[in-house]
């Protein structure tokens, strides 16, 4: 279910679906990196000015789905007009900071984003791009990047299926929320 937050900025509207935190994991697979297994955290936020608020973590997984390393981190802003085109701002902690630019599909939520600047600190390892596509799948947020260097050619590196988290919050105004005459065995609700 996607709810719209009453102090949500109007142009944020869209994106709506991006709200909240989200947990999961995937996998990472890229020339000259090791291949693995990583668990995300992810949060979408917003304070009613025109943007949402993004934070990223990853982390390495062993056989048994246990936390190794860190992997990457990422934070940045999404905004969206009315053409439904997002722009991003984004910085990873590996010294990369990038825009992109895409569009909202239409009728669907799901977003395609592509590099237009890459700017990289002395320290970052070479890098020259990337593609990315979110999407809101069964009430999952699915995700799949894209980079490129200048010796490796745009190819798929990161994808990761993500759960919406619940909080106790979360829980109670749920709860407040269901109607009075609810039936007492639950059994007749399904009826």
């Amino acid at each position: 279910m996607i709810e719209i937050p009453s102090d949500l900025h109007k142009d944020l509207v869209p994106l709506a679906f991006l709200l909240g935190s989200w947990a999961g994991a995937g996998v990472h697979d890229f020339p000259g990196s090791e291949k693995c297994n990583f668990g995300q955290e992810v949060t979408f936020s917003h304070d009613g000015r025109d943007f949402l608020e993004y934070h990223s973590h990853t982390w390495v997984l062993d056989n048994d789905g246990n936390k190794v390393r860190p992997l990457e981190s990422e934070s940045g802003f999404w905004r969206i007009d009315a053409d439904r085109k997002v722009e991003v701002t984004m910085v990873r902690d590996d010294g990369v900071i990038e825009i992109w630019y895409g569009e909202m599909a239409v009728k669907k939520p799901q977003i395609d984003l592509v590099t237009d600047a890459v700017a990289r600190t002395a320290a970052s390892a070479p890098y020259s791009g990337g593609k990315r596509l979110y999407g809101y799948v069964k009430s999952d947020l699915m995700w799949v990047g894209e980079k490129q260097t200048p010796e490796v050619e745009l190819r798929p590196y990161m994808s990761a299926h993500l759960k919406k988290v619940v909080t106790p919050e979360d829980v109670e105004r749920w709860a407040k929320a269901l109607p009075d005459d609810m039936p007492d065995d639950g059994i007749a609700f399904f009826k």
